[in-house]
């Protein structure tokens, strides 16, 4: 079994596409969407839900208004302003946890003088066990402002795993988040072969240069593609000549193609709706296999 996932130094440059078309291309594989913050692969692949589990992480400081004195210590402690003062119309004092601006530090929790506050786990989010046309989907959904997201992904990750050695299952397709934060190098550690989608700008160009950086870093083998290459030829020549200079193989490019877009307002791959482009992406992943 091997683990390939595909990422990039940012969004938008077709991720997500390119996963979902692998999935179909792959057929004995699991699909893994590590984009916890932002997740858009179920849009292709429409997985039916069999297993949803709630995923906590870090604490928050809740102040039990019948046990508070206010004497104010704690936001006088707080260094994220997370502890409101309110006086009501007689004058009475109470004090409240803002739990966006919360760090989850302890500090009030620890220092009050007649332990007034509760610290609770961090309800974060849900991660799910689905099924889907392509084979099994592990995918997450982090709440708004919730935190943590490297340790969700590496949930995913570990379950996608599991399934994939229960089923005796050939590949493990990731599609990861952008960037090089903590989502990212939770998405790669461990991985077999990093994928990186580029675009054909100087924006493009640098986030590549970031992301085989981190890569390397972790000693991962490393392929990648320019997908749009034709909206820039000279661009997609200086990428693709700095990749290689790195160590990274290239195995293909992608054109333009409006078909991309049309099959995501229909749910569907490139592959299924046999878009001019399917060519091109199917020649990548044959590709991608023989490494």
């Amino acid at each position: 079994m091997k683990e390939i996932v595909i990422i990039s130094g940012k969004g938008g440059t077709g991720k997500t596409s390119l996963a979902s078309s692998f999935a179909v291309l792959a057929k004995k594989a699991v699909i893994c969407d590590c984009d916890v913050d932002a997740p858009d692969l179920h849009l292709i692949l429409h997985p039916q839900i069999i297993e949803r589990h709630e995923f906590f992480s870090g604490h928050e400081a809740i102040i039990r208004s019948n046990d508070c004195t206010a004497c104010g210590f704690c936001r006088t402690l707080c260094r994220f302003d997370a502890i409101k003062e309110e006086t009501d119309r007689v004058h009475q004092v109470t004090y409240t946890v803002d739990p966006i601006k919360c760090e989850g530090c302890g500090v009030c929790v620890h220092f009050c003088p007649v332990r007034a506050i509760d610290f609770p786990e961090r309800f974060c989010g849900h991660w799910f066990i689905s099924r889907t046309h392509e084979g099994p989907m592990v995918h997450a959904r982090l709440n708004a402002a919730a935190e943590n997201s490297g340790k969700l992904v590496s949930i995913v990750r570990k379950e996608a795993r599991r399934i994939a050695e229960e089923e005796k299952l050939d590949f493990i397709i990731t599609d990861g988040p952008p960037g090089v934060g903590c989502p990212v190098i939770a998405s790669i550690t461990g991985c077999d072969l990093v994928f990186i989608v580029a675009e054909p700008t100087v924006s493009g160009e640098h986030d590549m240069e970031r992301v085989i950086s981190l890569a390397h870093h972790f000693k991962i083998r490393v392929a990648a593609c320019v997908n749009k290459w034709d909206i820039n030829p000279l661009m997609t020549e200086r990428i693709e000549e700095k990749a290689r200079a790195s160590g990274v193989e290239i195995v293909g490019r992608i054109p333009y193609d409006e078909g991309f877009t049309e099959a995501q307002k229909k749910g569907k791959t490139v592959i299924e709706e046999k878009m001019p482009c399917a060519r091109d992406v199917e020649s990548l992943w044959h590709k991608l296999k023989q490494i």
